[in-house]
């Protein structure tokens, strides 16, 4: 499976732009993958963060009124439940028959159903996958080892940069596994102290699990080569940068992202405050 990955059209056009990019550009190849991902993120993940912030405000807008159409489903089951002689079960599926409804009725009309907010995972986890096989493949001779892999395989082998000069080899410092989780681990934190509300006990399991995916990671970006490794940790900086821009005011109206009740007016002063009365864990 995985070899049919690496020699799949996807992934040689990944591959195929990476070394467009390197030629035309002449840069270092560290830098060829910095300016890569960065430009990757900035074209095809930006825009979908953007519109998947933007479903997530037009459904939050809607719990207003959905609310008063709740009190007023109420009323009538109240009614029916005395015309109808309704027991209680008969009353509890009508009411949330209706609500249902109702709520579908509201999504339709603002366009906003919550399926569209994984639009983001649809471009970003392929986006990740082809360049990460792809600079696998340019680090190892792969999949097959003919003259041009060879020759991509030696520019790789001298362009690298500070502590990774090599970057066919690992980083044995760890200093870009290291990185790359703290990156991960960040952002977690990130959505964490900007939560409005008490959070779910399953809402706080799925942040524990994500925090110990970030810490196995590490092992993991320790084996790969180092143009993956670099790869990663650029990408999760990004990852880290496009969540705190996305929660500026002015940037969200520059993204036409709808103003809710829960967007706070100095998101970045909330954090220093988060931080500074230390609920970073909480």
């Amino acid at each position: 499976m995985y070899s049919d990955l690496s020699q799949s059209s996807w992934v040689m056009n990944t591959q195929h732009l990476l070394e467009t990019v390197h030629d035309y550009t002449h840069l270092p190849w560290w830098a060829t993958i910095v300016v890569t991902t960065v430009s990757l993120r900035l074209a095809i993940t930006l825009p979908l963060a953007a519109y998947q912030h933007s479903i997530y405000a037009r459904l939050e807008n809607l719990k207003p009124e959905m609310e008063g159409i709740l009190k007023e489903l109420k009323k009538e089951t109240d009614r029916a439940v005395v015309m109808y002689k309704w027991d209680a079960k008969t009353a509890k599926l009508a009411f949330h028959k209706s609500a249902k409804k109702q709520w579908n009725l509201l999504v339709q009309r603002d366009n906003c159903h919550a399926f569209k907010a994984t639009v983001l995972l649809w471009g970003q986890i392929p986006l990740w996958v082809c360049m990460s096989v792809a600079l696998r493949n340019m680090a190892m001779m792969l999949p097959v080892q003919t003259v041009d892999a060879q020759l991509i395989y030696l520019s790789l082998s001298s362009g690298g940069f500070g502590w990774i000069p090599n970057l066919t080899d690992v980083d044995h410092s760890l200093i870009l596994p290291v990185s790359m989780s703290l990156a991960n681990l960040a952002i977690i934190q990130l959505q964490v102290m900007n939560k409005v509300g008490a959070t779910s006990r399953l809402a706080n399991t799925i942040m524990n699990v994500l925090r110990v995916l970030c810490v196995v990671m590490i092992p993991i970006a320790a084996y790969a080569p180092a143009d993956v490794a670099l790869y990663w940790t650029v990408s999760s900086f990004y990852g880290l940068t496009q969540n705190l821009v996305l929660l500026s005011p002015t940037f969200r109206r520059f993204f036409r992202i709808p103003v809710t009740p829960l967007e706070r007016p100095h998101p970045y002063q909330h954090i220093l405050n988060q931080i500074k009365a230390h609920r970073i864990f909480q």
